[in-house]
């Protein structure tokens, strides 16, 4: 069984699940968005090199740590490299008390039936003893809903349990992330079908395990409540989806049980032009907003 005190704190801990697991389909605009250029690195290697500095100061900032911050979603090659020194995942839990999750899928299929299923994840199986072996404590795997297409919803969520159902035999616990995209006309009717289609295959979820969920802010406040009360989820985190992180923390306060797992409402603001102390200062309010967001539901 994954491990009992992390398991307690991501059950039950007062704070949420900091995203930092931007692929390297997203870094460039993580990056601009940071104040790096892509002009600032001439390689992919660099590029990785600058994402990583980025988010050493993060996890190293004085407010990062597990009086606010249950969990942290890692990339892969973030896993691999180190903090101040130790490994990345050993890091988050022995230093700052925040529980390691690795990202593990590899992008998404060409939509489909309004939705986009997640490609294929080659060597996973070995992948995922791997994180085991550094310390993580699940995943999150991500597939896109873009129309309430029932026969989509339905073949997206089949998807994420099966892969749940990997996860689960390697003694880690998976976050589950079918996301409804927030500008779609038809997202109150998607989520319908969603939840509906999740809590069908919680029922073959076997005694005793449990799986994690990360949803989009719903239209209806509490919409996702018997989700968030179901004996097989561990925890629902939400995501922020594009939503500026203040209307994203508003959503979030109005969903009881739902906590954040933010990546760029995470970061907005920050900057690498910014002095220590200022970035410090700017990154510990986002997290006290975050956080008073999170457990206000």
């Amino acid at each position: 069984m994954p491990q009992t005190d992390q398991a307690a704190k991501i059950r039950a801990g007062q704070g949420f699940i900091a995203a930092l697991d931007q692929s390297g389909g997203s870094t460039p605009k993580a990056l601009r968005l940071y104040g790096v250029e892509e002009d600032a690195y001439s390689s992919e290697k660099e590029m990785f090199d600058r994402i990583h500095e980025m988010r050493t100061r993060i996890v190293t900032a004085p407010a990062f740590t597990g009086e606010k911050i249950i969990g942290a979603i890692l990339f892969e090659q973030t896993m691999d490299r180190d903090f101040e020194g130790k490994p990345a995942a050993e890091y988050l839990w022995k230093e700052r008390g925040v529980v390691p999750f690795l990202k593990i899928d590899k992008g998404l299929e060409k939509e489909d039936r309004g939705v986009q299923m997640m490609k294929d994840i080659p060597g996973l199986d070995d992948t995922l003893k791997r994180a085991k072996a550094k310390g993580i404590f699940g995943t999150k795997e991500r597939s896109v809903i873009d129309a309430a297409n029932p026969d989509g919803i339905h073949a997206i969520v089949a998807q994420q349990f099966e892969l749940g159902e990997q996860v689960l035999s390697h003694d880690l616990v998976p976050i589950l992330e079918p996301e409804v995209t927030i500008s779609i006309q038809e997202k109150a009717e998607a989520e319908g079908i969603l939840r509906e289609a999740i809590l069908r295959h919680l029922d073959h979820v076997p005694s005793g395990q449990e799986i994690m969920l990360k949803l989009t802010l719903p239209e209806t406040p509490n919409f996702y409540q018997a989700l968030v009360d179901h004996p097989k989820v561990m925890r629902v985190v939400a995501l922020s989806g594009g939503y500026s992180r203040e209307e994203a923390n508003a959503r979030l306060s109005q969903n009881r049980g739902v906590v954040a797992s933010f990546s760029r409402a995470l970061t907005e603001g920050l900057s690498a032009q910014q002095s220590d102390d200022e970035f410090n200062a700017t990154i510990a309010a986002t997290i006290d907003s975050i956080y008073n967001a999170s457990i206000a539901g």
